[in-house]
């Protein structure tokens, strides 16, 4: 008999930013911004990439997103089916937003969909949590807008992802400081220490439960206090030069504070909804020309919805 023909997919991963400060490895926003992949079965693979990074991005030979399909059906014992791809990415490579947690779902959900694989968003979510070591920005990718995640297991192979998602209450408007330099997420995980006190540990639980409450009973007035992180931001702001000088705004007007996106060197900053949206960038963009500094300052939301899929 022969093989019914595999429909194309087409998804749309939204950019993630993970760690909200004291939230460290356990907590991401989805941002309203995407990579777009159209997929087609073909006679061989192709990739045709348009936007950001599309060198990287169309890169047959060094993928992250048909590296992750060919592996994920080879563990499946499944057959690999040669793929076309359309790229459009919006989101910065390497720079704490998220891509290579999209990339990996990409490629888990192309697997999926070509495979005819029967998985769950659980198996989904935790495929990807497993390949990023975390489960923050898979959770917040696939799902959308707040996530609270965790790994148990007794080892990588066996972890599996718990998560949580809630939706923020309220307007919580945004702006991506992106810097022209990326930083891999290796050389910023060198940065930390092996321990933390006590002091700063009880902190920053206090904090990150302050974050939550803030979020999910739209309490803007809380973010001053609750994005204060004593576990990565402090070590990591040499590489990160963005982040101690925006971090000085906080509290200004029409800016309610800021934190590494990720594991940096991007920033994300937290608006007042009631401020005008142009005229705090113009002050961030001044604040950062005063301090000689540069980034792409990128307004932006909490994506509500997560990876959109389209057999």
């Amino acid at each position: 008999m022969p093989q019914r023909k595999q429909s194309p997919l087409h998804l749309a991963l939204p950019a993630t930013s993970a760690n909200l400060g004291p939230a460290f490895d356990a907590a991401a926003l989805a941002l309203a911004f995407y990579i777009k992949i159209e997929a087609r079965a073909s006679n061989e693979f192709s990739i045709a990439a348009t936007g950001r990074d599309r060198d990287i991005c169309g890169n047959l030979h060094n993928n992250l997103i048909l590296n992750t399909y060919g592996e994920v059906l080879a563990a499946a014992a499944r057959p690999v089916t040669p793929l076309s791809l359309k790229i459009a990415n919006d989101i910065p490579i390497g720079k704490g937003c998220g891509s290579s947690a999209a990339a990996r779902l990409a490629g888990i959900a192309l697997a999926v969909h070509f495979g005819r694989l029967r998985w769950t968003d659980a198996q989904i979510i935790g495929e990807a949590s497993r390949r990023e070591h975390h489960p923050d920005n898979a959770s917040a990718c696939w799902m959308g807008g707040l996530t609270v995640a965790r790994m148990s297991g007794l080892n990588e192979q066996a972890a599996e992802a718990q998560v949580v998602g809630i939706t923020p209450k309220g307007k919580w408007p945004l702006l991506l400081a992106v810097p022209d330099q990326a930083l891999s997420t290796e050389k910023a995980r060198d940065a930390l220490p092996a321990q933390y006190s006590r002091a700063d540990a009880v902190s920053n639980i206090q904090n990150a439960m302050l974050l939550l409450a803030a979020f999910t009973q739209g309490r803007h007035d809380l973010l001053s206090v609750a994005l204060e992180d004593r576990m990565h931001q402090p070590y990591r702001a040499a590489l990160c030069p963005l982040l101690p000088c925006l971090q000085e705004l906080k509290g200004k007007e029409g800016i309610l504070g800021a934190a590494l996106s990720g594991a940096g060197p991007s920033v994300l900053i937290f608006l007042d909804p009631r401020a005008s949206l142009a005229k705090t960038r113009q002050r961030v963009a001044a604040h950062l020309k005063q301090n000689a500094l540069a980034a792409e300052l990128l307004p932006t939301s909490i994506a509500l919805r997560g990876a959109r899929i389209k057999a």
